[in-house]
């Protein structure tokens, strides 16, 4: 069983700071050197517009300064790390959500807003856009783990199960948004039969590769079952992910950090990607007991 040393760790440390926004480089100290938590919440708010919701390339992708639903949901993720869902920032959020909601339910992918900046191609939008479970899922999930009470809630959590009730297929991204829903919602078991069925959809479908290196579109175990105690960690045998997490952990590159398995449309989200999947990375290995003892 392969686990990080401490040099490892000091290598990612000036990885990030070498490439990695402010956010992030806050993220990493408060993550694994003890510092607070203020720090990396001040450095989010900036990202926060008048309207209540999140832009200003926080989504690296998003270049755009005009608020976007999928940044909301990056937004809500780092506040879910911090444990700071009391900050005013999360129910602004929610304000911002009822806005752009459409009558279904639920929030579309990316508004056409977004194609008047900068943005990556597979971000651009023209016209009007239908409501998504990405990150629609995902938003309504992380909002159900922490209790929290807001009236966009409850008919975005009805799109969700609608949705879910009746699909038949799926893609990689939609899939873990979809996961996050069914790791919070409020009706477990509901929620664990689904999550067991979109699991097997998402291995019949290709999207998951059991043996590392596979190569292909499909990607990792541990990109399903992202902690021990997923919904969806019964899926994989113990040896699948060991081998995986094996991977993961001979994966760092030279100059300290790890490479993300989608293409960088310009240089500099790049480096910010791989400082955000640096960390992410850590995380999860100090999850999976693949940490220095």
């Amino acid at each position: 069983m392969k686990c990080l040393d401490p040099s490892a760790i000091d290598a990612a440390e000036r990885f990030v700071w070498l490439s990695g926004r402010l956010l992030d480089r806050h993220r990493f100290a408060h993550l694994f050197r003890g510092a607070p938590a203020e720090p990396v919440i001040a450095a989010l708010r900036p990202y926060q517009n008048a309207d209540g919701g999140f832009g200003n390339a926080l989504e690296p992708d998003l270049r755009c300064p005009i608020s976007q639903p999928q940044p909301v949901e990056v937004a809500l993720r780092l506040l879910d790390e911090l444990d700071a869902f009391d900050d005013p920032m999360v129910q602004r959020a929610c304000d911002y959500l009822t806005t752009i909601t459409t009558p279904e339910g639920g929030v579309p992918f990316v508004l056409a807003s977004a194609s008047e900046y900068p943005c990556a191609p597979w971000w651009m939008a023209a016209g009007e856009t239908p409501a998504s479970l990405n990150p629609t899922a995902a938003l309504a999930g992380l909002l159900h783990r922490h209790g929290t009470r807001h009236p966009w809630l409850e008919p975005a959590t009805a799109f969700c199960w609608d949705r879910l009730d009746r699909m038949e297929q799926t893609e990689w991204y939609e899939a873990r948004t979809v996961l996050t829903f069914l790791e919070h919602a409020p009706d477990r078991a509901r929620a664990e039969a689904m999550a067991a069925r979109i699991g097997e959809l998402m291995i019949a479908q290709g999207l998951v590769a059991l043996a590392p290196g596979a190569g292909g579109e499909a990607h990792s175990p541990l990109e399903v079952a992202t902690t021990p105690g997923s919904l969806t960690r019964r899926l994989f045998a113990d040896d699948v992910l060991d081998a995986h997490l094996d991977a993961v952990v001979a994966g760092q590159e030279e100059d300290g950090g790890w490479n993300v398995d989608f293409p960088f449309w310009t240089p500099a989200t790049g480096l910010e990607w791989r400082s955000i999947v640096t960390i992410d990375i850590l995380q999860q290995l100090r999850a999976y007991g693949r940490w220095p003892s």
